[in-house]
């Protein structure tokens, strides 16, 4: 019989748009996609070379649990130089992509009924891990007035005794939010002064898990992260979307040195390690020439303010423009409360993919998401045919 967890554990709608837009194609039609979060650049040669390197020496078998030496060393490298920071490689473990380093966090982290703080619009994946290990997310709505800002005073108010972590991401999926140094100073603030709000009664410190999975793809936004403004914090990060990674499935988790053992046991016993050749990849990404990941961003950029004014033409509302990532959230209640709905008919009938807010929480409901992960070409002939559906 299937667990209770299982039937219960909702879908990921843009996994959803995305598998019926591919029926789609193969019946013949001519999809835009402008749903899934993937860049469309390829991987840089010189990473692809590293890989194959490795593969054609025989370096395929398992690494220490930890991840090669020479990768930890290139992650704390990248880490200290950007952001003047003094970690040391034994506090990263690399990971087969972000998510299995949140598993690890989370299983390190929660007991039954415990709470993990976060902002609604949430990355839609978020809450499920929390529930599933018997947690309990709590939600911080956003406005978008603010930027979909996670206002410290906000998280402040909703802590407790069970309080376990604050979970906060920046750049933000599906935002496009890039949180600023008074916010993470003021978050960093909040956590480690923790009261019960309920009896006053002051409790530990407890941890921020960061996701900084799309830190470098900023736009005119000051780059940070949280470990600039506190110690008592998990990074997540990795290659995915600043390389165009996606399917190397490459990561790390950094943490306190304190956690590092307990963390490394549930690594050997759930994932045993990373891949090792495309360990070996990631060195080549951090080490190896950045010119390429400078024109993408460049790219992005152009992309992003060009679908910006092609949605507002339409109109759809972007009261606060995204300065990070490659997602634009706007508001389509112009077109429709549903956005479930919404999102069914524009590529039912318009033949663009796009993601229904629904997917990233109650607060995301009404609007589309839209990624800019995609050809400029493919950008203007979507824009033109969601306007001449709706319009």
């Amino acid at each position: 019989m299937l667990s209770k967890k299982a039937e219960n554990i909702p879908p990921f709608h843009v996994m959803e748009v995305l598998e019926r837009a591919q029926e789609l194609e193969r019946a013949g039609r001519d999809i835009i996609h402008l749903e899934i979060g993937e860049p469309d650049f390829p991987t840089a040669q010189h990473i692809c070379d590293a890989a194959s390197g490795a593969i054609q020496s025989g370096d395929t078998k398992y690494t220490h649990s930890l991840g090669l030496l020479e990768l930890r060393e290139a992650i704390v490298e990248y880490y200290n130089n950007k952001f003047g920071l003094s970690l040391v490689p034994e506090q990263v473990i690399v990971t087969s992509g972000t998510s299995p380093g949140l598993l690890l966090v989370f299983m390190s982290l929660l007991e039954q009924g415990d709470e993990v703080v976060m902002a609604n619009p949430y990355y839609a994946c978020y809450p499920n891990f929390v529930r599933y290990l018997d947690g309990e997310p709590v939600f911080v709505h956003t406005r978008e007035e603010n930027g979909f800002s996670l206002e410290p005073d906000a998280v402040a108010q909703t802590m407790s005794s069970k309080t376990k972590a604050i979970l906060i991401n920046s750049p933000s999926n599906p935002t496009g939010h890039v949180m600023s140094s008074a916010t993470l100073q003021g978050l960093a603030k909040v956590a480690n002064d923790v009261s019960d709000s309920d009896s006053g009664s002051i409790s530990n410190p407890v941890p921020i898990i960061s996701d900084e999975i799309y830190q470098g793809l900023v736009y005119g936004a000051e780059d940070h992260t949280i470990l600039e403004y506190t110690d008592n914090a998990f990074v997540l990060n990795g290659f995915s979307k600043l390389y165009a990674m996606t399917g190397w499935r490459l990561g790390y988790l950094i943490a306190p040195l304190e956690y590092i053992r307990p963390l490394q046991n549930i690594q050997q016993n759930f994932f045993i390690c990373a891949n090792s050749f495309v360990q070996h990849a990631g060195v080549a990404a951090l080490r190896g020439p950045q010119e390429h990941v400078r024109k993408m961003v460049a790219t992005y950029d152009k992309r992003r303010r060009y679908m910006l004014k092609r949605l507002r033409e339409i109109g759809f509302k972007v009261r606060s423009e995204p300065d990070g990532a490659y997602y634009i959230l706007a508001d389509a209640r112009e077109f429709g409360s549903d956005s479930l709905e919404l999102s069914r008919r524009i590529l039912e009938d318009a033949d663009v993919a796009v993601t229904p807010g629904i997917d990233f929480g109650g607060g995301a409901e009404g609007y589309l998401r839209f990624s800019y992960a995609s050809g400029l070409e493919n950008i203007e002939e979507g824009m033109r045919r969601i306007e001449e559906f709706l319009l």
